[in-house]
């Protein structure tokens, strides 16, 4: 019997290596990506959370794992670019956490709600419109099938970056360069309202202080912009909800392909 066991080790060996140098990648990937890496989420539920994509990525990818290294500094060598290509393919992904932030802070900016309610984290202080957009955000994702989504998007990258091969410079250039123009793009055109109405506000009460030089406008103009940023917010946020999952579902179903 000890015989028969003995004859299935180097099967064993084989499976454990490749379920680890999956679990290498993922780990990196979910440090990172949003709502399963968030700050919130304690390390043992995203390490768990790992655990479990790479049950269900391992199988898939598994023909492109390259066999166990005979020595440690074999291993070290093989998994050191797994980490950087994780870590890659995750922050793309957070650039799209960031695309709301941006929004909301040019959207308070520029309705006077910057120094209403900052952010909930010290660390991270943001208005309150830029975090009811993450927020949201996150769970629209969530709600949106994330997870499926996220295993897809973990699967491909393996044919982007192969097992074992460090992310190639060139793709490192383009990718990020791209990825960050289009993130500030699209955090500019989410806001694009709210600093149209910014722009209105302020000739209208130029005008107005130029007719009636006497009247103290900013004390009139205050309490109408901060209503109508408020106003505003409450009739554009599901348009730039809906403009954003989009974009965050068409990346991850095509990586450097389609941008937000």
């Amino acid at each position: 019997m000890i015989d028969l066991l003995g004859e299935f080790a180097p099967y064993s060996q084989a499976v454990l290596w490749s379920g680890f140098a999956v679990l290498i990648r993922l780990g990196a990937i979910m440090a990172v990506l949003p709502a399963f890496g968030d700050q919130p989420v304690p390390t043992r539920v995203r390490l768990i959370l790992a655990g479990m994509f790479s049950l269900i990525v391992g199988p898939a990818v598994a023909p492109t794992v390259a066999p166990m290294p005979d020595t440690l500094l074999g291993a070290v060598t093989v998994l050191g670019p797994e980490v950087l290509t994780g870590l890659l393919f995750g922050i793309f992904l957070r650039f799209f956490i960031l695309v709301l932030q941006i929004a909301g802070s040019i959207a308070a900016q520029s309705t006077s709600l910057s120094q209403i309610f900052g952010g909930t984290a010290a660390v991270d202080p943001q208005p309150a419109i830029g975090h009811m957009l993450v927020v949201a955000g996150t769970a629209l994702a969530a709600m949106s099938g994330l997870h499926v989504q996220a295993a897809a998007y973990m699967i491909q990258s393996y044919t982007l970056v192969p097992f074992g091969q460090p992310p190639s410079p060139s793709l490192v250039a383009e990718a990020g360069v791209g990825r960050i123009s289009e993130t500030f793009a699209l955090g500019f055109t989410l806001a694009a309202p709210f600093l149209i109405a910014s722009l209105i506000y302020n000739v209208v009460l130029g005008v107005i202080n130029r007719a009636m030089p006497q009247l103290m406008v900013s004390f009139v103009g205050a309490p109408a912009i901060t209503a109508g940023g408020l106003l505003l917010f409450f009739l554009t946020a599901p348009i730039m909800l809906g403009l954003w999952i989009v974009a965050f579902l068409d990346f991850m179903q095509m990586p450097f392909g389609a941008g937000p």
